[in-house]
């Protein structure tokens, strides 16, 4: 019989699914190099389309979406959908893949074909190339993207760092070391832009670093790493899970308003000096929070599974049940039983 450790190991990324919340990206499609750079909005419906096929993204198939689901991704006056579908279309990524027992570098479009019926029913057809759906269903590693958070951010560079810190999260080390151009890349900075230390720090990195670490389930930092010499030719991504108390804090300010946020998340200026009412309640009720140990746990008890898929089915349920006297205790117990009834 396949071990637990095996099952881990083996189990594919397309095994993970989407939810209401929540978007899988396969990791391969994380840390890639833009041939083609793409904008904020190209970055979103690129993983709107790719949730919206996933159940049959590794086959031959054409996929519709309605465009109304696209909508909210543009900035009304200065995007239009047509010109992000264009782009994804002629998008060329590099990316690095294991084969075998040898690293390779693949290039590949991110978005096959495109057809566009002459009287426009509402929907966007589109359809992915051979070598993009193997690369997807021999995947391994993913980031869960929430959707909330991937909205709430304003920037290219701060998507690309969430999707990093997300493929990250579950690994038991908490930092990762690369080289300068390597970070440059997977934040998908333009070649010629930015070139200096000073500029990229300034107008990439303390953006992004202070927005996910405002908006999402963790804190990060990116520190420079100096070579032989004074010049650094690195840098070190580190990541660690927030506690209980900020991650309530990071709910509140996702169901605020937007008017205001950098000002707020910035310690600047309070909320009601807007003009803004009080933030609503969190999305999530304060009995079935769960600290961050939590899903160190389960990941230990249920080898292979996704935990957040996992807390979304025990959100679902206990939200029709007493509110629980021990949520941690309580989620343990559904994630066991779930995994015996759902063996992998």
């Amino acid at each position: 019989m396949e071990s637990a450790q095996s099952a881990q190991k083996f189990q594919r990324t397309l095994d993970a699914k989407p939810n209401d919340v929540s978007i899988v990206k396969p990791g391969e499609l994380v840390d890639i190099v833009e041939m083609t750079p793409l904008t904020l909005t190209d970055r979103r419906i690129y993983n709107l389309l790719l949730a919206n096929a996933w159940e049959k993204i590794a086959e031959p198939v054409q996929h519709s979406i309605p465009k109304r689901e696209l909508q909210n991704t543009l900035h009304k006056g200065t995007d239009r959908l047509e010109d992000s579908i264009r782009r994804l279309m002629s998008a060329i990524v590099q990316l690095r893949v294991q084969d075998g027992k040898e690293w390779v570098t693949k290039r590949v479009q991110l978005l096959g074909g495109n057809v566009v019926p002459d009287a426009d029913d509402g929907f966007i057809r589109y359809d992915f190339q051979p070598l993009m759906r193997e690369i997807v269903a021999e995947s391994r590693v993913f980031a869960r993207l929430h959707k909330q958070i991937m909205f709430a951010l304003s920037s290219k560079y701060s998507l690309a760092l969430y999707e990093m810190i997300q493929k990250r999260g579950n690994m038991t080390r908490t930092y990762e070391e690369m080289t300068i151009d390597e970070f440059r890349s997977f934040l998908g900075v333009p070649a010629g832009k930015l070139n200096t230390w000073i500029n990229f720090k300034n107008f990439a990195i303390r953006p992004a670093v202070s927005e996910v670490s405002d908006l999402s389930d963790f804190k990060v930092t990116v520190d420079p790493v100096k070579g032989k010499g004074k010049q650094f030719t690195g840098v070190r991504l580190s990541w660690e899970r927030k506690a209980l108390p900020e991650l309530r804090s990071v709910e509140r300010e996702l169901n605020a308003s937007k008017v205001g946020r950098k000002a707020r998340l910035a310690g600047k200026v309070e909320a009601m000096e807007f003009g803004l009412p009080p933030a609503p309640p969190a999305a999530v009720p304060s009995a079935l929070m769960l600290r961050p140990d939590t899903f160190d746990k389960v990941r230990k008890l249920c080898p292979g599974y996704d935990v957040y898929a996992l807390e979304n089915e025990w959100r679902t349920w206990a939200a029709k049940k007493p509110a629980p006297g021990n949520a941690d205790g309580a989620f343990i117990a559904f994630c066991k039983s779930y995994a015996k009834r759902h063996p992998l």
